[in-house]
């Protein structure tokens, strides 16, 4: 880096000190004080240019208490408002129990007695204000971090696909952009905008999901919007509606491809104008909502077909989030059964699952998903005899997908003439199949059969497969 730059750099990182005091002598006597010292220092003289100076953000505020003839108490609040991390010491020669008491209790975090004439005492209390400040801003960090951990909880994946879209969360988490969501039933939809909402500003707000499919037509608008006492018939009180009701949170819209399309119509209107007017209103009231929608539908060949509201489809799809099916992501499914197994198996006797347990759920085309998973495993646990779920506990049904053998068959068996019925000839017909499937790439494979390269390479030579 070249020098001018690395000064640049280091000015950026030094601590801003404003000096607040309506005596110049005093102030040039500070600014000798700390010269030679690693930090930024500024000037105040009154109190308007005091509030200005507060726009840089200063690290440490030193602060007359009888600036401009201001109550000091009045001042802090007014600091601690503006610029809240800005750690305030009170500079006064009229020190008493009663004023420092109420500074402190203003916000102030130190003081110190005029006339200043200890340097070290000086620089003594701005360093532990500017280490007060630092370990305030640390924790906020770490309170950062975990809220983030907290809203990702719920997202158990472990492949590239989803670890894409836990990324598109994160990357949203200072964005309030309108979200879509798509994906087929079952993949966890919602679950996606619940975390863009906890990762969210918006995270101490309300989080309202509706699903659209589920609105029967004749209310959907009394639903979203709400409605004045009156209104209609059977309206016996006013009601916020659910735009009204996610005030300062987000709305989630789940299916919004099944809205018919007058509906539609006024859906768009309220997302432009960021307002709603309640049934039976005269004005319409002014909306703060962040919106995300979810759909199982192609909302793209809907617009085409005139199902679906070309302009509203561009309103939704500000941000597209595609949630990939079970079945396009398989090296999921082992954690996720092993997720469900913990979460239903609690306080009972099962403790697992069979090998061939874990085979058959690898080879089920999982058309519902990942809630066809979770069925699948709450009923297992709920049914099972022995304590270790097997094949026959699954109840599993349904065609197997074409990228894995059947049970009898060989990969690659141009015959088809049937295998020895046994775990060791399956796992041979995955792994050559997976092999195949991959054009023989041992990272690829390795990663859709879940397992690690040298557990591959180990099952390669245990198998004798070339």
């Amino acid at each position: 880096m070249p020098p001018e730059l690395q000064g640049d750099a280091r000015a950026a990182s030094l601590p801003r000190i404003l000096l607040a005091d309506d005596e110049p002598q005093f102030l040039r006597m500070l600014r000798r004080m700390l010269q030679g010292e690693p930090m930024e220092v500024h000037e105040a003289r009154d109190a308007p240019g005091l509030l200005l100076k507060l726009d840089a953000r200063p690290s440490v505020l030193l602060l007359d208490l009888r600036l401009d003839g201001t109550p000091g108490e009045e001042l802090i609040a007014q600091v601690r408002e503006r610029s809240p991390d800005t750690q305030i010491i009170v500079m006064t020669g009229h020190a008493s129990v009663d004023s420092v008491v109420a500074c402190m209790r203003a916000g102030a975090v130190d003081y110190l007695e005029k006339p200043l004439l200890d340097r070290h005492r000086l620089l003594q209390t701005l360093q532990r204000a500017l280490e007060h400040r630092a370990l305030r801003l640390r924790n906020r960090e770490l309170e950062g971090e975990l809220d983030l951990r907290s809203a990702l909880d719920g997202i158990v994946a472990q492949s590239r696909a989803m670890r894409g879209v836990t990324k598109l969360v994160l990357d949203l988490r200072e964005n309030e952009s309108t979200v879509l969501i798509e994906g087929e039933s079952g993949t966890g939809k919602e679950l996606i905008a619940r975390a863009l909402h906890d990762s969210s500003r918006r995270r101490n707000g309300p989080f309202v999901p509706v699903d659209c499919g589920a609105l029967p037509e004749g209310i959907i608008e009394a639903e979203l919007f709400g409605y004045e006492r009156g209104a209609f018939t059977g309206a016996t009180r006013s009601a916020l509606g659910l735009f009204r009701s996610a005030a300062g949170g987000t709305l989630f819209l789940d299916e919004v491809g099944e809205l018919p399309l007058l509906m539609q119509s006024k859906l768009l209107r309220a997302i432009q104008a960021r307002e709603v007017r309640p049934l039976g209103a005269g004005i319409p009231e002014a909306t703060d909502v962040r919106l995300v929608a979810a759909t199982n539908r192609n909302l793209a060949e809907e617009v085409q077909t005139g199902r679906f509201r070309r302009d509203l489809y561009y309103r939704l799809r500000v941000v597209a989030i595609e949630i990939p099916a079970l079945r396009e992501r398989p090296e999921d499914v082992a954690v996720l059964a092993s997720h469900f197994l913990e979460r239903y198996a609690r306080g009972t006797r099962i403790k697992g699952l069979e090998p061939e347990a874990l085979e058959a759920l690898l080879a089920h085309p999982w058309e519902g998903n990942v809630r066809e998973l979770e069925n699948t495993i709450e009923a297992a646990v709920a049914l099972a005899r022995r304590p270790k779920l097997g094949v026959r506990d699954l109840r599993l049904a349904g065609p197997r997908p074409s990228s894995l053998p059947e049970f009898g068959t060989a990969a690659g068996n141009v015959s088809g003439a049937p295998i020895q019925l046994s775990l060791r000839a399956y796992e041979r017909a995955c792994i050559e199949t997976a092999l195949v499937h991959c054009s023989r790439d041992v990272c690829r494979t390795a990663k859709l059969l879940g397992i690690g390269r040298s557990t591959l390479y180990r099952k390669c030579k245990e198998l004798e497969i070339a």
